[in-house]
C-alpha cells in the first residue's frame, strides 16, 4: 500500500511551502502518493499545476489531512488543523516543541507521531541531509547581508569616482555558526571589510578562510560536537563588555546567535545601541517573541533609535527567499521520509536510534524526545538494548574443527 504524503499551506506571512515540484516528483517515482493543498507553493512561485505535472494531487486542506500518512508543513499549524490530525498520523515540520510543551502534551495524548526539526541530533553525521535548521540559516545569513546593504545609507564597497573616494563599509557577523559563515561570505562578496566574531576559538579558520577578520573574547564557550555553550551571567556581562568596542567601531552588525527553544542571548546592550554611529545597521536574525540579539528589537519590525540607528527584527528571512530556501527545506523533508521508510515502503520508527530517538517528539501516546523530556522535565528513558541475532551469536562447527 502506497504511503500517502500531503504538503499543506503555510499560514498568511510566510511564504515557503514544505514540498516543491522536484522532490515531489522523486517521492512519487519511488511509489508514494503526493496531495498537496490547493495554492501551497503559490507564494514560493511553485504553480499548483507544477505540482499535477510531477504526480501530485491538488486537493483542499481537509482532503489532504484526511488522507495522508505524513502530513508536512513549515512551520506548526494552528490549533484547528492540529485537532484534526487522527492517531497514528505523522506530522513533520518545524514544529517549536521545545517552545510550546503544551502542544507536545496534546499531540502525544492524541497519539499524533510528531517530528520536530528543531529536536534533530545536528551533530551526528547522518543526519545533516535532514537538518532543516542548518539549511535554512544559510539562507537566513546570505540574506541578512542583503538586507543591511538595502537599509544602508553608503556603499558596501570602497567606490572610486571622479567625485573622490567612498569608504567600505565595516561590517561585524556576531556568531559564525552556519548564519554567521554565510553572512560574512555575502558582505565580502558586496565589498565590506569584514569581521566574525564568536566565542568558540576554533571557528577562526572558517572565518578566516573567507577573507574576514576573527574576534573573539577572553570568554570561551566551546561546547560539544563545534557548537557553543550557554554562558553563565557573569560570562555573557563580560561578554558585552568586550563586544561594545568592537560594535562601536562597526557600520553594520549582524547577528545570528539563535538557540532553539530558549531566549536568545543579549550580545547587544542599550548602551552599545546608544553608542552607535548615526546610519548604523543592526540586523538581528535572532528576533523573536523570546526576545533577540539586540537590545530593542522587535521582530518583524523596523525600529529607529534617537540616534539615527536602525534595529532590524529580521525574524523570518527564510520566506523573503522562498524559493531557494523551500527547494533546500523540501529536501530535508525527502531525507526524513527516506530515513522512516523500510525497504518495502513501510513507515518504520526505530526508537533505539540515535536519530529518530531524538527527531521524533511524540510516538504511541508518549513523548519519547530525550532532549524534549529533559527540556520537559520528565524523567529519561531508557533505550531498550538493540536485539542480538541468535543465529550469528551460535559459534561456527567449522570453527570448532
Amino acid at each position: 500500500m502506497a504511503i500517502v504524503i500531503a504538503a499543506l499551506k503555510e499560514a498568511d506571512g510566510e511564504h515557503r511551502v514544505s514540498l516543491v515540484p522536484s522532490v515531489v516528483k522523486r517521492l512519487v517515482k519511488q511509489g508514494n502518493k503526493v496531495l498537496i493543498e490547493k495554492g501551497a507553493g503559490a507564494k514560493a512561485n511553485f504553480a499548483d499545476q507544477q505540482y499535477v505535472d510531477a504526480g501530485a494531487q491538488v486537493v483542499d486542506r481537509q482532503a489532504a489531512i484526511d488522507q495522508a500518512n505524513i502530513v508536512t508543513v513549515v512551520n506548526r499549524p494552528d490549533d484547528e488543523t492540529l485537532g484534526k490530525l487522527k492517531a497514528d498520523q505523522m506530522l513533520l515540520g518545524l514544529l517549536s516543541l521545545s517552545v510550546d510543551h503544551d502542544v507536545a502534551k496534546k499531540l502525544a495524548d492524541a497519539k499524533v507521531t510528531a517530528l520536530s526539526f528543531e529536536l534533530l541530533p545536528r551533530t551526528v553525521s547522518r543526519a545533516q541531509t535532514m537538518d532543516a535548521l542548518s539549511s535554512q540559516s544559510s539562507v537566513s545569513g546570505y540574506k541578512a547581508a542583503l538586507v543591511a546593504a538595502d537599509h544602508f545609507m553608503r556603499y558596501f564597497p570602497m567606490m572610486i569616482t571622479a567625485d573622490g573616494t567612498a569608504k567600505p563599509a565595516k561590517v561585524l557577523v556576531l556568531g559564525t555558526g552556519v548564519a554567521g559563515l554565510q553572512a560574512i561570505g555575502t558582505a565580502k562578496r558586496l565589498g565590506a571589510i569584514v569581521s566574525g566574531y564568536d566565542v568558540r576559538p576554533a571557528s577562526r579558520g572558517e572565518v578566516e578562510s573567507l577573507g574576514a577578520k576573527f574576534l573573539t573574547s577572553s570568554v570561551s564557550a566551546a561546547g560539544k560536537g563545534g557548537y557553543a555553550r550557554q554562558l553563565t551571567k557573569e560570562e555573557q556581562q563580560k561578554q558585552q563588555d568586550e563586544l561594545a568596542g568592537f560594535i562601536a567601531d562597526s557600520d553594520i552588525v549582524i547577528t545570528t546567535a539563535r538557540v532553539p527553544g530558549k531566549k536568545p542571548p543579549m550580545l547587544v546592550t542599550e548602551k552599545s545601541v546608544q553608542n552607535a554611529k548615526p546610519g548604523s545597521i543592526f540586523i538581528d536574525i535572532a528576533a523573536s517573541e523570546l526576545g533577540g540579539n539586540v537590545a530593542g528589537s522587535k521582530p518583524g519590525e523596523v525600529v529607529t533609535t534617537d540616534n539615527g540607528a536602525k534595529i532590524v527584527g529580521a525574524d523570518n528571512l527564510p520566506s523573503e527567499l522562498a524559493t531557494s530556501a523551500s527547494e533546500m527545506y523540501s529536501k530535508n523533508i525527502q531525507a526524513v521520509i527516506k530515513a522512516l521508510l523500510d525497504k518495502d515502503g513501510n513507515i518504520k520508527i526505530d526508537t533505539t536510534d540515535d536519530v529518530m530517538s531524538e527527531l521524533v517528539a511524540t510516538y504511541q501516546g508518549k513523548i519519547i524526545s530525550g532532549r524534549l523530556r529533559s527540556q520537559m522535565g520528565l524523567p529519561e528513558i531508557k533505550k531498550p538494548e538493540p536485539q542480538k541475532n541468535e543465529e550469528a551469536a551460535k559459534p561456527d562447527a567449522k570453527a570448532q574443527k
